[in-house]
């Protein structure tokens, strides 16, 4: 086994310890439920909808990029007349569980869906397959099929769903962020970033960030990011999946940064 796999078994042990026998037999759906909220069209022809998560007290779930202890959503939508699906982010919260770290939400949960039709002005039927983990005492895998008629002639915005929207991580210029230098060298099974992002500090504390790139088989760790000197400074080791060698699109390297209920996502190098 490559040591990339042994980390990738080791965080999955870690996440999805083995389930009691009662637990096994245990209704899971009581923990979160879910739904397509409809939503309006936009002026510009797309549709504005929503999937609405509704987790029991004391479960939560995970972010696009979830961290080592959580488990990455997957989404397969499906549909009369929809075309391109894309799914936003709202600010999500960080999570220390057995000294690891992961990423997402707790409580009602709206993750807005911009919806493209196939032809303008037409109703769209929307469907999706949902395959994401909750956590609680255990954490597991769950899988949900939500559905929803998404009317053309829906005007009216769903303040749910607007309140989601301005809940988005700040862009670079909202945050008044400057260039992110990136220093990308060779280390043992991969390669190490080191990334000095010019920014307004935010927290009193470490910084939480975190670190993707535009290739879903590179995997990336937990980086150690600090302030310094009027930058955010962050380091981070990546590997791909397979132990295999691979390049970096600098273009495609995304870093989030944590701080004061707020976050700022910066994507592209500068350099």
């Amino acid at each position: 086994m490559t040591r990339i796999s042994a980390l990738f078994a080791a965080a999955l042990a870690l996440a999805m310890p083995a389930l009691p026998q009662s637990a096994q037999a245990e209704n899971f759906d009581d923990a979160i439920q879910a739904e397509l909220r409809p939503g309006w069209r936009l002026p510009d022809g797309d549709h504005m909808a929503a999937l609405h998560l509704t987790l029991a007290p004391g479960w939560k779930t995970y972010w696009r990029a979830p961290g080592d202890a959580g488990i990455p959503p997957r989404f397969d939508w499906r549909g009369n007349g929809a075309g391109q699906v894309q799914v936003m982010w709202p600010t999500p919260h960080v999570f220390y569980q057995s000294d690891m770290r992961s990423i997402g939400y707790e409580g009602d949960v709206i993750l807005p869906i911009r919806v493209s039709p196939r032809r303008d002005g037409q109703n769209i039927t929307l469907r999706g397959t949902v395959d994401l983990g909750i956590c609680k005492d255990i954490c597991l895998p769950h899988s949900i099929s939500v559905s929803a008629q998404l009317p053309a002639k829906a005007g009216k915005p769903d303040p749910m769903i607007a309140a989601a929207m301005v809940d988005m991580p700040l862009t670079r210029s909202e945050a008044q962020v400057g260039k992110m230098r990136c220093d990308i060298r060779a280390a043992k099974d991969g390669l190490r970033l080191t990334a000095r992002i010019d920014m307004p500090r935010m927290g009193g504390g470490a910084p939480e960030t975190v670190i993707e790139t535009a290739d879903p088989q590179i995997w990336v760790a937990q980086p150690q990011a600090y302030w310094q000197d009027g930058q955010l400074v962050a380091h981070t080791q990546m590997a791909h999946a397979e132990g295999s060698v691979f390049a970096l699109d600098r273009s495609g390297v995304r870093v989030t940064v944590f701080g004061r209920g707020q976050a700022v996502d910066i994507q592209g190098c500068d350099s």
